[in-house]
């Protein structure tokens, strides 16, 4: 773009100093006879003329110079900001990708945990019936067993009567 316009000028002046040069030369042919003086005038002007012309030309060259001068240092700062793009990029990525992993596991672990707390839950129900019963059969036992000495006792007292009547009895038919 700034070439473009670097270019353009360069035509206008281009177009200009013809236009003087032209304006001289007519000067020159409609009067026919050159003087010293005229001579020395359009010596003067054409001197002017190419001074001015060469001045054009070296502005025109260090403009130039500036502009490729900047373009260049704009393109080592593009270079740089794609480097440092590129490197924040690398750096975001592995941690998204991290994350991303750690994600999955969490919620892998989550459905696991899921899982086993219902199954712990019904391992817990099932634990608590069986104790229940566990405790429930031991009290039936110790009721039991109270019920067998009760019987064993009575067992015991009765065959204990029957002995002592049977001992009455032979001493009895032992006496008599």
């Amino acid at each position: 773009m700034m070439q473009t316009e670097m270019q353009q000028e360069e035509a206008c002046e281009s177009q200009q100093s013809l236009t003087q040069s032209g304006q001289i030369s007519e000067n020159l042919s409609l009067s026919g006879a050159l003087t010293k003086e005229d001579e020395e005038m359009a010596r003067s002007a054409l001197s002017t003329f190419m001074a001015k012309e060469e001045e054009i030309q070296k502005r025109k060259t260090e403009v130039q110079e500036r502009v490729l001068a900047q373009l260049g240092r704009i393109e080592q700062e593009n270079r740089r900001l794609a480097t440092i793009r590129e490197e924040l990029e690398a750096l975001a990525d592995p941690r998204k990708k991290e994350v991303t992993l750690v994600q999955k596991k969490i919620d892998a672990v989550n459905k696991d945990l899921k899982t086993l707390g219902q199954t712990c839950q019904k391992k817990e129900r099932e634990y608590k019936e069986a104790v229940e019963a566990f405790n429930e059969k031991k009290k039936e036992k110790a009721e039991l067993i109270a019920r067998l000495m009760e019987l064993v006792n009575e067992s015991e007292g009765l065959r204990m009567q029957k002995l002592e009547e049977l001992s009455k009895n032979l001493e009895t038919v032992h006496l008599a």
